[in-house]
């Protein structure tokens, strides 16, 4: 799928992109990187950031891992990567 037949991204969805860069994190820390890079702008609810990440996981953009830490539910913490795809679309704002 064409990267440029999503453009031009949402704020939100470029700064979660952004978020990503230098590497992996999870819902939360992305929440407040979110919060940091766009200079308090750009205030993602836990529906907005998560409804974004499903669709960036469909085009192909992050993906998922587990990090070995625990989540509050002794659960294997999930957290989100960039893809080459992803690192293209974060590029092309």
């Amino acid at each position: 799928m064409d990267v440029g037949a999503h453009l031009p991204l949402t704020e939100a969805t470029y700064f979660i992109l952004l978020s990503l860069a230098p590497g992996p994190s999870h819902g939360y820390a992305i929440m407040k990187d979110v919060l940091m890079l766009s200079q308090g702008r750009v205030v993602l609810s836990t529906g907005t950031l998560y409804g974004a990440l499903k669709r960036l996981l469909e085009l192909d953009w992050i993906y998922r891992t587990e990090d070995p830490q625990l989540d509050g539910n002794d659960r294997p913490r999930k957290t989100y990567r960039l893809t080459v795809k992803g690192r293209g679309a974060s590029k092309r704002r």
